[in-house]
């Protein structure tokens, strides 16, 4: 898996739970996807072992892991 510095210095110190598994299942079969307005793709799976969803922000891509964290707004798919 490919990730940024940001990633590796700033996420995973201040979210060590954070399994890289867990990003890379989302960036491979994500739940559901979509671009942001700057081109970045954002990913979602829902991790049991937390008990929420899982947002994993990627550059534009879709490999190299910028961000992941819980997404507490996220509630599921769209119908």
């Amino acid at each position: 898996m490919k990730t940024t510095q940001y990633f590796e210095e700033q996420v995973l110190v201040r979210r060590p739970y954070l399994q890289r598994e867990w990003c890379e299942q989302a960036i491979r079969d994500p739940i559901y996807k979509e671009t942001q307005p700057d081109g970045r793709l954002r990913h979602w799976i829902y991790v049991d072992a937390i008990g929420k969803y899982l947002r994993v922000v990627t550059l534009e891509d879709g490999e190299t892991v910028l961000n992941a964290f819980p997404d507490r707004n996220f509630k599921g798919p769209p119908p």
